[in-house]
């Protein structure tokens, strides 16, 4: 998958994705593209709008009248001039059921609902260094490792989780009990390579661009995810395997992941002892010459 590939699938705008190659559309001209160049491709109205709104050429306001995140994350970015290779670990989560609730729910009370989920999220996740690189109605993209890196930021990211997880029940105990409804997220979480490039779109929509497979292994394991679960790829897995008490969700063949992935979800941190013996027993390097201490 190439890079305009995994940036329209981000913004689930995959299925153009031939129309784009079939045209010599690239990343390099996607930001000078019109609606009158979208209606030539054939594109539909309500994409053209999901479009043009993810270029940022749009400055209308999100439909769940939440803060465009760029206006309250970008501050801390500055692009560099160049592409940077670096470890990263990326979450997706999003509220379960919205397409249910919203048409229960009254647009106004269910822009409250929105927008109390992402503060919710945003206080979790902030509280644990992660960036909040968009939000996608009910949707947030976090990073962890960008713009600032951290050596424990895959555990960040999976604390954040289960932060986020926890928040839900006094999302439930307010907002939720108000409006009737059951709030409940499920979250994806993946660790890798990425190429972090210059920034992506205009205005309010202007993002660094994050190349590479993690972010779209992220967001599929998001749709593995169960109703408050934590689901993490096999390299976060490896990374934390002491850290976290996990439950072995199989192996899944996950769109557009060229390989089976074996999956997990986190179900909760260990304590201090249970992680030093899941370290020792999984060093499988023996104390030679040491019989007498370990007699004590």
């Amino acid at each position: 998958m190439n890079d305009l590939e995994q940036w329209l699938e981000l913004h689930g705008l995959g299925k153009y994705r031939e129309v784009f190659a079939e045209n010599d559309v690239g990343l390099d001209v996607l930001p000078h593209l019109t609606e009158e160049h979208l209606k030539e491709l054939g594109i539909s109205l309500g994409d053209r709008l999901r479009l043009l709104k993810a270029l940022g050429t749009l400055d209308a306001p999100g439909a769940d009248g939440a803060q465009p995140a760029a206006e309250q994350t970008t501050a801390s970015i500055a692009p560099s001039g160049e592409a940077e290779r670096r470890q990263l670990t990326v979450m997706f989560c999003d509220l379960v059921g919205s397409t249910a609730l919203s048409s229960k729910l009254d647009p106004e009370d269910m822009s409250e609902v929105i927008s109390s989920f992402q503060n919710a999220c945003r206080i979790a996740i902030e509280s644990y260094g992660g960036f909040i690189a968009r939000y996608m109605g009910d949707g947030i993209l976090i990073y962890f490792g960008f713009p600032q890196a951290h050596e424990d930021d895959a555990e960040r990211a999976v604390r954040a989780g289960l932060g986020v997880v926890d928040a839900m029940t006094e999302l439930n105990a307010g907002i939720g009990k108000r409006h009737a409804a059951l709030l409940a997220v499920r979250i994806g979480v993946a660790t890798g390579p990425v190429v972090v490039g210059d920034m992506v779109g205009e205005g309010a929509a202007e993002e660094a661009a994050v190349v590479g497979e993690t972010p779209n292994l992220a967001a599929r394991l998001q749709g593995v995810a169960g109703p408050d679960q934590v689901v993490v790829a096999q390299a976060t897995h490896k990374l934390l395997e002491s850290s976290f008490e996990y439950e072995d969700l199989g192996t899944h063949v996950l769109k557009g992941i060229e390989e089976p992935e074996p999956v997990w979800r986190a179900l909760r941190e260990r304590d201090i002892h249970s992680r030093y013996e899941a370290r020792r027993k999984g060093s499988g390097t023996p104390l030679v010459g040491r019989q007498e201490e370990l007699g004590l």
